[in-house]
């Protein structure tokens, strides 16, 4: 035991030792012998230690953008954290009852997996030079770390990391907060902290049971949509993309929005309302959609007055002389400037919410909302597209019942034979 003691405070003693060497060679030496000499003291370096480093950025791929595996870390390690980091950091979370807790920067824990013991550190470059900036400096960098060593190099790489991130993603579903989203213009993409969306907390409290609407069609909608939750499997077996289409049209005030909010607290979907008007082209839609998170409903309301998609609109309105044009002039005039600034076309709109790029990405439910469905192009509203048209249309008397539950808080009254007859339906 004393002959392993040891040798590990020699193997401790000879890297300090060359630890310091390159130190000096780094500030001492010319830069073009320091290539050849870190290349040989690499090797060196791997030779004589015996573990394996795996890191993972806090962002990747496109600028700024944040990496979903350093996301998944972060949620799968904060429960190790709160219960075994010395040091901890606290991030106020908005309408958060306490503070989220993490590892300190610098800090690390230990897992275990199968018997084996891994180590996790998070950690943050400091920036080289100092400056004056309104943003970050862009060589400080946050990550985690992941060490373990070198004989279990093959369990972790193909089934402790994929553990970690299927983890922290259910970790993170049962602790996140449903978010509605807007599209922001895409001169807003970019800089620090800038987003193709912005969001707000969901906090609607429509649901089923207060959605004033025929009983029936109300429950073969809330079959329909947990069918779907549950059907990745179905999905994949018969090759399609993972998602739905509603058509959700009828006259003004009848409950379209409130659907669409009573959909969103049935499944916990985060909600994008999709602004078509602020979309110059399809490209950009098409970068909008793929920023969209799995488990959401896409909403694009009134599309029939959100831009031109088929010019049918134009040759409604002549022959209906101009019933649906704003009465105010400076509406008007604003709506004619948004839709002649973009050029989303019919084709560019279906191919992304149904054509090769639909498939990226999956759990995602499309919805339509219109006063007018006749106006539509029967191309974008087709059985298959739009999976399921539903009618949402003025009170019956299963509205009104559950109108005098929410209001008035009963469920029968000596009135309720005379209004359903005239409200011209029995029950």
């Amino acid at each position: 035991m004393a002959m392993v003691g040891e040798m590990w405070s020699h193997l401790g003693s000879t890297m300090g030792t060359l630890m310091l060497v390159y130190t000096v060679f780094k500030q001492f030496f010319p830069h073009h012998l320091q290539a050849s000499f870190e290349k040989y003291f690499n090797r060196i370096v791997r030779f004589a230690y015996p573990y394996v480093e795996i890191t993972f950025d806090e962002f990747t791929g496109e600028r700024m953008k944040r990496s979903e595996a350093y996301s998944r870390i972060k949620s799968y390690l904060s429960d190790k954290s709160t219960a075994s980091a010395k040091r901890l950091k606290a991030d106020v979370v908005k309408d958060s009852q306490s503070p989220v807790l993490s590892m300190d920067y610098n800090e690390e824990i230990t897992d275990e997996f199968q018997g084996v013991k891994v180590w996790w550190s998070a950690n943050k470059t400091r920036p080289t030079t100092q400056r004056i900036s309104w943003y970050p400096n862009d060589d400080e960098k946050k990550y985690y770390r992941l060490t373990v060593h070198k004989r279990h190099r093959e369990l972790i790489t193909q089934s402790y990391i994929s553990h970690v991130m299927m983890e922290g993603k259910e970790i993170a579903t049962k602790k996140r907060q449903r978010k509605l989203y807007s599209n922001n213009p895409s001169q807003n993409w970019y800089g620090y902290r800038r987003s193709k969306w912005s969001n707000v907390l969901f906090e609607h409290p429509a649901t089923f049971d207060t959605l004033a609407m025929d009983a029936k069609l109300k429950e073969e909608i809330k079959n329909d949509l947990i069918k779907f939750s549950k059907g990745k499997d179905y999905y994949a077996r018969i090759g399609k993309a993972w998602k739905r289409g509603y058509l959700l049209y009828g006259p003004p005030g009848t409950g379209k929005s409130s659907m669409i909010a009573a959909m969103a607290n049935l499944l916990d979907y985060d909600v994008y309302d999709l602004e078509l008007t602020a979309v110059k082209e399809n490209t950009e839609l098409r970068r909008l959609l793929l920023d969209t998170s799995s488990k959401s409903i896409i909403v694009i309301e009134d599309i029939d007055c959100s831009i031109d998609l088929t010019g049918q609109r134009e040759k409604k309105t002549e022959k209906d002389g101009n019933e649906d044009e704003p009465s105010d002039p400076v509406t008007k005039r604003v709506k004619e400037e948004e839709k002649k600034e973009s050029k989303v076309t019919l084709s560019g709109l279906l191919n992304c919410i149904d054509g090769l790029w639909s498939s990226c990405g999956g759990e995602r439910i499309i919805v339509f909302t219109t006063n007018y469905v006749e106006k539509l192009d029967p191309a974008l509203i087709r059985r298959g597209r739009m999976d399921k048209h539903i009618e949402l249309s003025y009170c019956c008397f299963d509205a009104f019942k559950v109108f005098a539950k929410n209001y008035l808080e009963i469920d029968s009254h000596s009135l309720f034979g005379e209004i359903e007859s005239l409200l011209g339906k029995r029950i």
